[in-house]
């Protein structure tokens, strides 16, 4: 069986996030949507295990798919799941210089595992969890940035925060 892990901070999942995820799901037996505290981004919006019931939820139409949460090393995770590869997103130049700096070093960790980076789609490159934070703070529609299941739990987390 091969599994793949997509990682990531999810704060919150995306639909360039799905994106990636849907892609990978084609391509592997067995994907882990891997949900890590990320040094430079530990102060998100969501605490982590909302970020794994988001994505939870969103991955949740997909059979191959799971989310976990992990406080280690990328490298540690693959390993002790039996990943063959880390799936990753670029958007930009940028994502594909860090991702092209991490590729080694991960496989240094636990050799044998392979970096597969797949471009954005072009009509989400724009697209991040950042500007989906804003849109969200700022009260704006949302089905352009999340997945629909994603929407729908902050709207009902929104009614029960509201009626407390």
């Amino acid at each position: 069986m091969k599994i793949a892990v997509c990682p990531g901070s999810y704060d919150p999942i995306t639909l360039g996030h799905m994106d990636i995820i849907r892609r990978a799901a084609g391509l592997f037996d067995r994907v882990l949507v891997c949900i890590l505290a990320n040094g430079e981004k530990s102060r998100g919006m969501f605490a982590p295990q909302e970020r794994l019931r988001l994505a939870s939820r969103a991955v949740a139409e997909l059979d191959n798919v799971t989310a976990e949460l992990y406080g280690g090393l990328l490298a540690d995770y693959a390993a002790h799941r039996g990943a063959c590869a880390l799936v990753k997103g670029v958007r930009s130049g940028t994502d594909l210089d860090w991702e092209m700096q991490m590729a080694p070093v991960n496989q240094a960790l636990c050799p044998g595992l392979e970096t597969i980076l797949l471009p954005a789609s072009p009509e989400l490159s724009w697209l991040s969890s950042t500007v989906a934070r804003e849109m969200i703070r700022y009260r704006q529609p949302l089905e352009k940035y999340l997945p629909s299941a994603v929407v729908e739990a902050l709207r009902e987390k929104e009614t029960q925060d509201g009626q407390q």
